[in-house]
Order: C-alpha cells, then structure tokens, then sequence
C-alpha cells in the first residue's frame, strides 16, 4: 500500500496575506490539517476558503496525536502539520511526528515560508553569516543564567525567543552574563504595530521599562567578540568576565571528567601555551 504524504507547511507569523500561493493550494488539497489550535487555524483558512478537516495537535496531546496521525498517513491519507505561527517544529510541536515518520518510511515534504527567526535577522543589522538559535530561555533564573554562560564566548549571532513578562528579566541577565551587547529586539513582526528595538541591552531594557512590550519578542543579540591575528577585537564591558566564566567553567568539566584537581588542569593549560615547563 502507498503510504501518504506528510505536509510540514509554514504559515503567516501575523499577517495572513504572507501564506504562499503553494501552501494555500495544498492546505486545501491533503485529508487533514494538524494544527496547535484549531480556531486560530480556522480563521487562516477561512481567509482563502479552505474547508479541510482540522485535529489538535500540541504538547499536551502530541504523543497520542502522533500516532493517531500516523495510522492515518499509512494508510494513504495525506496531512498537513502547522503551528500557530511560523514554521513548524522551531520552538513548536511537531518533532516527535516527523522522527516518527521518518522512521516509517513516510514521504515528508517542507513547504518553507515565514518564520519569526529569519525575519527577525533579516532587519537585526547584526551578522547573519553564523548564528545560534537558543528556542525561549529556560523560566527558573538560574536555569536562564547557565543557559546564557554556555553561549558567552561564541561569537556567532544568538537568536532567542520572550515572552513580554519575562524580558525585563531576561534581558537583566543578557547583561550580567553577555555584557552590554548590541542587541536587537522585535515585536508583532508582520503586524499592524510592528515594532524594532536597536541599541546595547542596557539602552533596550531602559526603553522596555517605560513602555511595557506586548506580543511575542525575537530577540537578535551580537555574538561574543572574536580575537583575530592576535589582537583582540573592542569589546563591550562585561563581554570579558562571561567569557572567563566559559572558560573556567570549562576547567570545571575538565577536571570532573578525568577525576583531577581543577588546579591541575590549570597548570595543565600553561603548559600547553608554552607559560610553565613541565615538572614546575
């Protein structure tokens, strides 16, 4: 039996006439939509008078969803994956659907379109040849904070996603770990109050502060300094202790993994740039 096909359809991030002309004909075409929320789906598709047959399919129902949906494509029907905004599976539902159907041999098919992350970039004003994306920090503080010390020292652009009662905090720990950085920061991409914030994260959090951002915030950050030829590049204050904290930090784990005294480690990189002979 011939299996069918699995659609993952991008869809617009806020204004609906960003949906291509490719995903509008074949959202109308397969058997069923699977969708975060059905009535913010429902009003897409009313949109351009598509009539599919919609299914729930979010975190708290994905592992039988899956399934079910699974079945389904096996035998023959073909389905759509979308998520509220943007392109599935980023930040979104839908990871465990695909790897499932990969492994049962299911055709998948993407249909690209918007996307918070590469729109957001687009219009940053910071390098977009490398980046990291980061998803949404962790809520807990200190689970933000470990998470941010683990990217300090890269020096390729983060892309990150907020939640407007949260970026007061997050952007407090931007500061206290990355340093003043420049940092760009977006809201209602594609919407009627379109909104981008340039300038260093102390200059942002300030302007956050006397007008309370609504909506969901992409967040652009300038990757950590990169030392070429064997200068260092300027650096923003605050960039160098985040580094070191990387780095110690990386002594740290060192020394765990080999069960050796974190001093030793220590000695153990002098010597190795030529500071300390052997023995010493």
């Amino acid at each position: 039996m011939t299996t069918g096909t699995l659609y993952v359809v991008a869809t617009p991030i806020g204004n609906l006439e960003d949906l291509s002309v490719r995903a509008a004909r074949i959202l109308g075409e397969v058997d069923v939509i699977a969708c975060e929320d059905t009535r913010h789906t429902r009003l897409l598709l009313q949109r351009y008078g598509i009539t599919t047959p919609l299914v729930s399919y979010h975190d708290h129902n994905e592992p039988a969803r899956a399934q079910e949906l699974l079945r389904r494509l096996e035998a023959g029907e073909s389905a759509a994956l979308v998520s509220d905004a943007g392109t599935p599976v980023l930040s979104d539902p839908g990871f465990a659907l695909v790897r499932q159907a990969i492994a049962g041999g299911i055709p998948i098919v993407p249909l690209p379109g918007p996307s918070a992350i590469t729109a957001a970039l687009s219009v940053a004003g910071l390098p977009t040849d490398r980046f990291v994306f980061l998803g949404f920090l962790p809520r807990k503080a200190g689970e933000r904070r470990r998470a941010l010390e683990e990217v300090a020292s890269i020096p390729w652009t983060l892309v990150l996603f907020e939640t407007p009662h949260r970026i007061a905090q997050a952007l407090q720990d931007l500061h206290t770990i990355l340093g003043d950085r420049q940092v760009a920061v977006m809201r209602e991409l594609t919407k009627k109050f379109e909104e981008v914030v340039r300038g260093t994260v102390s200059q942002v959090a300030d302007r956050m502060q006397h007008t309370p951002p609504r909506g969901e915030l992409t967040l652009i950050v300038a990757g950590a300094a990169a030392v070429r030829g064997g200068e260092a590049a300027s650096v923003p204050v605050g960039e160098p202790a985040a580094h070191l904290r990387a780095l110690v930090k990386a002594i740290r784990q060192v020394a765990q993994a080999h069960r050796l005294r974190r001093r030793a480690v220590y000695e153990m990189a002098l010597v190795l740039q030529g500071k300390r002979r052997r023995g010493k």
